[in-house]
């Protein structure tokens, strides 16, 4: 006679089983050095601030110490974590690390008992394959299985990193035209070779371990070797070393551009070890770590570049710590042409005016000048600028969409912190006076171009400026400033005389500023509609001399 099989009782361990960190306490007040000491001392990696869901981490401080910033408040590197009770289930733990959660904190009745740390591995979520297919042009998917062959041989593991990961997940076909390729090993080398096969032209950089092969019907293919960062001054540019994928991962900008999709494997799984999954179900931008904006303050204008582009927006941790990094304004390791690369990225984008304006609202211009104020007619022009560009290049206006933006957000400031701004941003020389002499235009100009009572007369006016000049008076001027602009570029600037320099001469003029001037007055005649025609031309020069000799 068979035995009943004997059945053994589930254990439940609960969320305190999961605990594998100790947490020290320190009042709200301490400062980074001293919660940095009271870590090291007491070998712990976590410290509770006072504040009810968020904690420190030792690495967090160890980062602010490292970049000058040791009398900070440790609290204001608090970043949030999910509570569990020690009492609920440790799936409840599990669940919140595969999320992203670097640690989860596990309370008692009298507060934190201890933290679960995520060990530093990948999260990997399902496989990719058939997403590639499906929503990658036919050219990117032979880009990356060309990739992924090539790095075989180096016994190296490939990656798609950055935006077509993340278009992947989000079930589109990808928004950008340029494809990244992280690899676990030589990346010029697989550059190499991916240029050699395509017949692509390539370029090395080797400051930051990156190619880039311009391939045709895919755009540029970023090759990066897999590496960590070091920010050693605040806003400086990082030094980099080779790493492994995850290294490579924890040292970008936002949870969302952390995610990789491994080429070597068949299934083409997806890592995601900060929940960007998650976040781009919630439509959200996060950082990685709480002095990311303090790292490089240019990641500030790339989280409004993707906000407007996705219609996503910051997470509340994420926008506390931007406030953060602008409290340390200014950044003299930040360089203004690394500024102005930003800005003409969100100007190549669908939404500049909503990138630009939430750039605003936050106070992120404050990195052109701490004294630099968002002012409610700079909103109003700002929310103008993608369709006064529009309006710019109908007329053949080749002013420089950054100057026009600089002009939108610099013209309510005042004279001299204008000045700092361009200064800072590397203006100097024709462009700083360009820009200037707009600035001026738009405050002189539109009221004389409103008395000119004739079009040879606006057309006087407008003569000899820069494009940057004419739009600027044209978007800022009005209706009068705006038509004598029109009329400027669509008719009167291009008017010319038949009759030459040695034609005047003919007729009697001597040569000499005589000559300019009668062809300047027979120019303008023509203008203002005088002088129909070649003959019309030769009795007006006549008139105008007989005219000059006897005045």
């Amino acid at each position: 006679m068979a035995r009943r099989a004997h059945v053994y009782p589930q254990v439940e361990p609960g969320a305190g089983a999961t605990i594998d960190a100790r947490v020290a306490t320190l009042p709200a007040a301490a400062s980074v050095a001293a919660a940095l000491r009271v870590a090291r001392k007491r070998d712990v990696g976590v410290l509770d601030v006072g504040m009810r869901g968020h904690v420190v981490l030792r690495a967090d401080l160890a980062r602010a110490d490292a970049l000058g910033l040791a009398d900070l408040r440790a609290a204001d590197l608090a970043r949030p974590v999910p509570v569990v009770d020690a009492g609920a289930s440790e799936v409840r733990v599990r669940r919140a690390m595969a999320a992203g959660a670097p640690i989860v904190l596990v309370v008692g009745r009298r507060g934190p008992i201890g933290a679960a740390m995520r060990p530093p591995a990948l999260v990997s979520t399902p496989a990719m394959a058939s997403a590639f297919v499906r929503r990658l042009p036919e050219r990117m998917v032979h880009v990356t299985t060309l990739a992924a062959a090539l790095a075989a041989r180096q016994h190296a593991a490939a990656y798609v990193v950055g935006g077509v990961a993340r278009d992947l997940f989000r079930e589109a076909r990808s928004e950008t035209g340029d494809l990244d390729i992280v690899i676990e090993g030589d990346g010029h080398r697989l550059a190499r070779e991916i240029a050699e096969t395509l017949g692509a032209p390539l370029v090395l950089h080797d400051r930051f371990l990156t190619a880039s092969v311009d391939v045709p019907g895919v755009g540029t293919v970023d090759v990066i070797t897999a590496r960590s960062e070091r920010y050693e001054h605040r806003g400086a540019l990082p030094r980099v070393m080779p790493a492994g994928i995850q290294q490579d991962l924890e040292r970008r900008d936002f949870t969302i551009n952390a995610m990789a999709i491994e080429l070597t494997s068949d299934d083409r799984p997806l890592l995601d070890p900060y929940g960007g999954r998650a976040d781009l179900e919630r439509e959200r931008i996060r950082i990685l770590h709480p002095l990311s904006f303090v790292d490089d303050p240019t990641r500030m204008f790339r989280a409004a570049r993707y906000a407007a582009r996705l219609g996503f927006v910051l997470d509340t941790w994420t926008a506390r710590c931007r406030r953060l990094a602008l409290s340390l304004v200014p950044y003299p390791a930040l360089s203004g042409p690394r500024i102005v690369a930003e800005v003409e990225r969100i100007l190549d984008d669908a939404r500049p005016d909503d990138a630009l304006s939430r750039l605003g609202r936050a106070g992120v211009f404050r990195l052109l000048d701490p004294d630099y104020r968002f002012t409610q007619e700079t909103a109003h022009r700002v929310a103008q600028l993608a369709e006064s560009l529009r309006w710019g290049a109908s007329l053949g206006l080749a002013a420089a969409p950054v100057e026009l933006a600089l002009l939108v957000l610099l013209a309510e400031q005042p004279a001299a912190t204008a000045r700092r701004a361009l200064a800072r941003l590397g203006f100097s020389g024709e462009p700083s006076t360009r820009v200037e002499r707009a600035l001026d235009a738009g405050r002189t100009l539109p009221a004389a171009l409103a008395a000119a009572r004739t079009p040879s007369r606006r057309a006087a006016l407008l003569r000899g400026r820069s494009a940057a000049e004419v739009a600027w008076v044209g978007l800022v001027g009005g209706a009068a400033a705006r038509r004598a602009v029109e009329e400027f570029q669509t008719r009167t600037g291009a008017i010319a005389s038949e009759l030459r320099g040695e034609d005047v001469i003919a007729l009697g003029v001597p040569r000499g500023p005589a000559v300019a001037q009668a062809l300047a007055a027979l120019r303008d005649a023509r203008i203002d509609g005088e002088v129909p025609d070649r003959a019309g031309e030769a009795g007006y020069v006549r008139r105008w001399f007989i005219t000059r000799e006897e005045g």
